[in-house]
């Protein structure tokens, strides 16, 4: 797989009658390693590692409804008030980043309402606080760390 602008790959791959795995260490169980799941992994770890998020508050590829249509985000992680502060759409590694994408992300969360909004394809991350009340947006020059994103929900 790629190297991506995360400084922790996931621990645990294998390979099973030639697919290879890599261990969700959220979800507790092995997963097919995609090139979007490979971006997906290394920012769980540095979620973990780097920002201070507990692993117990992020979800991962959970189901939400908007307009009336089934949707999955790629992962959420709550306060520990289990309000849902950071919506992340991963994409592989090939994927640009474009509108486009921000704006998908962006509609699943006129569901969630969540203060905080991350696009990354592993090599290229953007991250913005949302101001619900004002409707309006800002990037930020990196992830906050999860007291951070806690304090300005």
């Amino acid at each position: 797989m790629q190297h991506l602008n995360f400084p922790y790959p996931p621990q645990r791959i294998k390979s099973v009658e030639g697919v290879d795995q890599v261990f969700d260490d959220i979800r507790k169980k092995w997963v097919v390693l995609t090139p979007e799941e490979w971006v997906r992994q290394h920012l769980i770890e540095y979620l973990i590692r780097d920002r201070n998020c507990p692993p117990g508050l992020i979800s991962v590829e959970k189901g939400l409804e908007y307009n009336g249509m089934k949707r999955r985000y790629d992962l959420v992680v709550f306060a520990r008030n289990a309000r849902p502060i950071l919506l992340v759409e991963c994409k592989a590694p090939e994927i640009k980043v474009t509108e486009d994408v921000f704006d998908q992300a962006a509609r699943y969360n006129m569901t969630l309402q969540v203060p905080f909004l991350m696009i990354t394809n592993g090599l290229s991350h953007f991250c913005c606080h949302i101001n619900l009340q004002e409707r309006s947006y800002s990037f930020l020059k990196e992830i906050p760390h999860f007291e951070e994103m806690s304090g300005r929900e």
